[in-house]
């Protein structure tokens, strides 16, 4: 009898081994869908259900009340599941957004499944193989290098990893009170053992943890080169043990994704591209407001499978594509620039993996304690010449847990930046929960060092917390943004009779008016509504003045320079600052769309030189309107805007595209290719 069963496990092992995990797209979703969602639809109200309260509001705030549900949302057929399933195929992930399951296949079962007519196509999961690690940079001993020339009066005790926090201006918002309450967060890493960790434990701040890769609710890891990494990134952001480890989200709650295999150590760790694409989809549809991930995808253990540099274009790995359609959704994302800086991949010293590429994450390169790009930290551009990484944070001797619970060592890597810049944006979503993605995105293009003059090495500089809490936003009344709020963080103090708004509207004289101040923790914040007589395009100018509890005179911005922005735009600029993303065009100008011939999704650039109204629509050969791609007021600049067929039912042919302005129209053509 012992030898039969031996036997059979013998079998079952060899059945495993034979098995790759494979994407299986179906060719529609089982319903028919023509044109856009409507809200009273039996379907909408479906793909509504799987989303969560916050998830809603959120989707609200950036998509409108009647649009926050679109095609990628409708739930996966049943029948198309179950007809794998009844095949004796486990399906490992469902990916609705790509209308695509995940499952290990045999040579055998891929043939049962190309005779199922809902089946579209099928394709290898791509599976990363490890490149430059942080697990190779620790420092076991308690040593990190002080950067003494920075102090704050704040009462928490940082302990050592007060260099890190102090580098980015994180204990200045924490003397104001604010600490990323209310903010929900979502971490993908490689698992976290984090009820271990006397920073994390008993915090009572995660509200769900998920192992994608073996698929239960214990999202626990393998301690690998003496650390669990993804509680090392837990605790960078939201640690809190006084006397050593304090993060700078420490009250925010946390969805936490194991989505990487270390189980097998460094040397063969597994990063799976279905697993990323499903933990994002979960973590939107829970409420999420922000994601943060260390992992980038781009050579892989195929060799065949790898990623060129020209698939770094934001758009075409399923990885970036994810994160696109999670922004889209109003989530924050961040991951890591990646720690090849010293190898060649792309172009200049290293270039970004794949999701660093997605069109409006958030990608984080690492600095040391004295705001050098560190070594090892990843450059751009991508593929289609934007600036990455957007901002840095401190990620070379940063003071981490080691995988005891209780002792602290040092380690590097742009993971270890990525969860300091990401925790500063739930301070800054806490602070101000209005605030969309994009105009978190904006703030925190604004609130680097290196604004004037943004490159490959840096972005647009170090983040700075106080900056980001500081600088001017916009909020809105009736659907206008027209509120200017406003948070003073001076160590002199402010005398809040004192503080005032200085507009010009229209090139017209500055007027000043009394700010509004609300009582917040131990500062005010303020806000003053602009007169509903201004008119949507016209320019805004305006710049504060106060005086501190000494009696000093403040202007802000300081000397001659303003704050600007468009009336009924939601996004804030200092004019003295030169974005080589924001210049302004000097004549309008519709681009190709690229790629051309496409499937499943292009994108389409446009630059206006004024502020206009836009609408940007694509129709069929006979004239019939396919999508709206954008229909709002846009200030002068650079636009991309991506168009998926994913949303609608198309067949391969010639579309167009046309930009409409107010005095400007253009259209061209693009091929689709299924």
């Amino acid at each position: 009898m012992r030898k039969i069963v031996f036997l059979i496990i013998l079998l079952s092992a060899s059945l495993i081994s034979a098995q790759t995990k494979y994407l299986i797209y179906f060719k529609d979703k089982g319903v028919s869908v023509s044109g856009s969602l409507h809200k009273s639809s039996a379907i909408f109200k479906l793909a509504e259900k799987e989303l969560s309260p916050k998830a809603i509001e959120r989707r609200k705030q950036v998509m409108g009340e009647d649009n926050y549900i679109t095609f990628e949302d409708i739930p996966l057929s049943e029948n198309y599941t179950n007809q794998i399933e009844q095949l004796g195929i486990k399906i490992e992930n469902k990916l609705k957004w790509f209308n695509a399951v995940s499952c290990y296949l045999t040579d055998a079962q891929i043939n049962q499944l190309k005779s199922l007519s809902c089946i579209e196509k099928i394709e290898k999961v791509r599976v990363f193989k490890s490149r430059t690690d942080e697990n190779q940079l620790i420092n076991r001993n308690n040593s990190v290098q002080q950067l003494n020339k920075i102090s704050s009066p704040t009462s928490l005790n940082y302990g050592d990893s007060r260099t890190q926090n102090a580098l980015s201006d994180i204990p200045a918002v924490h003397d104001l009170g604010i600490n990323g309450e209310g903010v929900y967060v979502g971490i993908l890493d490689d698992g976290f053992s984090w009820q271990i960790y006397t920073a994390l434990k008993d915090r009572n701040n995660v509200l769900r943890e998920y192992d994608y890769v073996e698929g239960d609710n214990n999202a626990q890891n393998y301690i690998v080169n003496g650390i669990s990494h993804g509680a090392v990134v837990f605790c960078l952001m939201a640690g809190y043990d006084p006397g050593f480890a304090i993060g700078p989200a420490y009250g925010a709650k946390f969805f936490l994704a194991k989505t990487e295999d270390s189980s097998t150590g460094n040397k063969d760790k597994h990063y799976e591209e279905d697993n990323y694409a499903a933990a994002l989809e979960d973590m939107e549809s829970a409420g999420v407001d922000i994601t943060s991930s260390s992992l980038g995808y781009t050579e892989f253990i195929s060799p065949e499978l790898s990623y060129s540099y020209a698939d770094i274009n934001g758009i075409t790995t399923i990885v970036a594509k994810a994160a696109n359609l999670a922004y889209d959704r109003g989530v924050s994302t961040f991951t890591a620039a990646g720690n090849d800086g010293a190898s060649y991949w792309g172009v200049g010293n290293g270039g970004i993996d794949s999701p660093g590429d997605a069109l409006n994450i958030i990608t984080v390169g690492a600095v040391t304690s004295n705001n050098d790009v560190a070594y090892f930290s990843s450059r751009g551009p991508t593929y289609d010449k934007r600036i990455k990484p957007e901002v840095v944070a401190m990620g070379s001797g940063n003071s981490i847990p080691l995988s005891n619970g209780v002792s602290y060592g040092t380690g590097s890597g742009t993971s270890f930046a990525t969860p300091i810049a990401a925790g500063i944006a739930a301070l800054l979503k806490s602070a101000w929960p209005h605030l969309t993605n994009a105009q978190i995105r904006k703030i925190f293009l604004e609130s680097g060092d290196n604004t004037a003059n943004p490159n490959n090495d840096r972005g647009w500089g170090l983040i700075s917390a106080k900056k980001a809490i500081s600088y001017p936003n916009l909020s809105a009344v009736n659907d206008v943004y027209k509120v200017i709020n406003k948070i003073f963080i001076d160590a002199n103090g402010v005398d809040s009779s004192t503080v005032r708004l200085n507009y010009s509207i229209g090139g017209s004289s500055f007027q000043s008016v009394s700010m509004h101040p609300v009582n917040f923790n131990y500062t005010f914040k303020y806000n003053y509504t602009l007169p509903t007589t201004i008119t949507n395009g016209d320019s805004v100018k305006f710049y504060f003045t106060y005086q501190t509890t000494g009696g000093a005179f403040v202007r802000e911005p300081a000397g001659i320079s303003n704050y600007k922005f468009s009336y009924g735009s939601m996004n804030i600029s200092n004019i003295t600052s030169v974005k080589i993303n924001d210049e302004i065009p000097t004549n309008f100008n519709l681009a190709q769309n690229y790629p051309n011939p496409f499937n499943p999704s292009t994108v389409i650039s446009y630059q206006l030189s004024a502020p206009s109204k836009v609408t940007l629509k694509v129709y069929d050969l006979l004239g019939r309107e396919v999508a709206t791609l954008v229909n709002e007021y846009q200030l002068a600049g650079s636009y991309n805007s991506q168009f998926s067929i994913i949303n609608y039912q198309l067949s391969s042919g010639v579309y167009f595209y046309r930009l409409q302005t107010d005095n400007f129209s253009a259209t061209k053509k693009m091929m689709l290719i299924k």
